[in-house]
């Protein structure tokens, strides 16, 4: 989680009073115990978690902030390229906002539960600048069934030998999504390499049909996180000029099937509150709501 200063002690056996510091590899389970209390709310942090822990000494791009009330591990927040707080009370989240002033805002979001991520970004508020956009309510989604529709049978995994045909469709998702394309705008080296990891994986799906200039993808989605039995389905995108055409949900169907068939039976995602329309398609495919996430983004 993070090596390059030594933690500070941890608090004293019986003290209550709370104290924050950066969790180090000693912590590892008491942290996935902590996710585990939500395993589809802190699918995040627990995938890097168990990535980590699969490979000692790899780099995992960011920190994790303990909160300790006496020796019990309460609460933490990831710090990497995103804020995540994970089972935030309202005194770990004074102690995560302190700590984020100290040392500046260098997260691109502050994304995860609601409550807490709201509750974190008013601490945060009044001292960081820059925001783009609050998104205070978004609908967290499970399917721990079959689909409910048919598999779009053309939906499969992605292949390496693709990716100079699968890379712009995730340029065009994060643009879409986001407001600003990957930096540069092909999405760049860091970029291709993140969707190429995930086509490693086997975490990448497609449907990639005949078109004017050649095969292009109509759909696709990922496994953004992949934890104790959950997978955090991101990046789901349908080709501008195929839209209206179910595409979306028999794709869904699809991804759901192909990831419980692979050992993952809850698959869940978070979706934007005013994108009605995707919200009716994935409940078609059989997720429902399970709780509500927001994300701030700079």
């Amino acid at each position: 989680m993070h090596r390059p200063s030594p933690p500070a002690a941890p608090p004293s056996r019986g003290d209550r009073r709370g104290a924050l510091r950066v969790l180090d590899g000693r912590d590892g389970p008491a942290l996935l115990r902590l996710c585990e209390r939500d395993p589809v709310g802190n699918v995040f942090v627990s995938a890097r978690l168990l990535g980590l822990l699969a490979r000692p000494g790899a780099e995992v791009g960011g920190q994790v902030w303990g909160w300790f009330e006496g020796d019990d591990l309460v609460s933490a927040c990831w710090a990497g390229a995103n804020l995540v707080p994970i089972e935030a009370t309202p005194q770990a989240l004074d102690a995560f906002a302190a700590r984020a002033r100290v040392e500046g805002r260098r997260c691109s979001s502050i994304v995860g539960p609601a409550d807490a991520v709201l509750g974190l970004w008013e601490r945060l508020e009044p001292h960081w600048r820059g925001v783009r956009e609050v998104r205070a309510r978004q609908p967290l989604m499970l399917c721990d069934t079959a689909p409910a529709v048919a598999p779009d049978p053309a939906v499969r995994r992605s292949r390496l030998s693709e990716l100079d045909v699968v890379v712009p469709a995730c340029v065009a998702m994060f643009t879409e999504e986001i407001g600003y394309a990957p930096s540069p705008p092909d999405g760049g080296t860091t970029y291709r390499a993140r969707v190429a990891e995930l086509v490693a994986a086997g975490r990448s799906f497609v449907r990639i049909d005949p078109g004017p200039r050649g095969p292009e993808v109509v759909f696709k989605a990922e496994l953004g996180a992949v934890a104790s039995k959950v997978a955090q389905v991101q990046g789901v995108w349908v080709a501008p000029h195929r839209r209206g055409e179910g595409l979306s949900v028999a794709g869904m169907a699809a991804v759901v099937a192909l990831a419980r068939d692979s050992g993952t039976p809850y698959v869940s995602l978070y979706v934007n509150d005013y994108n009605a329309r995707a919200i009716a398609a994935y409940r078609r495919v059989g997720f429902r709501d399970v709780g509500t996430f927001a994300t701030v983004l700079f």
